[in-house]
């Protein structure tokens, strides 16, 4: 593969093909493939805010599930909240309360400390 770069403001930028950035992505836990999507902004500018954060927390529970490579049903198990309610939240259906997330919260902080 050529690298090619680009500098804009006297900062040098490097051009690499979609394909690698995705590749690049998805090794790096960073890949958008499955995660639901942003909500958009209105002419405003503005976003839905309840939308908007039930899609990030889905985002961050769906990365971090998928770094300790666990299923829903196990990141259930594992938590103690139901696979339905975690489905539904990664699904961005459901606004999880503050008490389940502390639950997917510290059952991945112990994925971490075991490792």
């Amino acid at each position: 593969m050529r690298v090619q770069t680009l500098t804009v403001a006297n900062q040098e930028f490097v051009v690499i093909p979609r394909a690698e950035f995705d590749r690049l992505r998805e090794r790096a836990g960073e890949s958008e493939v499955g995660l639901p999507p942003l909500p958009q902004a209105d002419a405003e500018g503005n976003v839905p805010a309840v939308a908007y954060a039930r899609a990030i927390i889905a985002r961050r529970i769906i990365r971090a599930r998928r770094a300790v490579g666990w299923s829903q049903a196990e990141l259930a198990r594992r938590s103690g909240v139901r696979a339905e309610t975690i489905s539904r939240i990664e699904h961005c259906h459901h606004t999880a309360d503050p008490a389940s997330i502390d639950r997917i919260d510290r059952a991945f902080r112990k994925a971490k400390a075991a490792v």
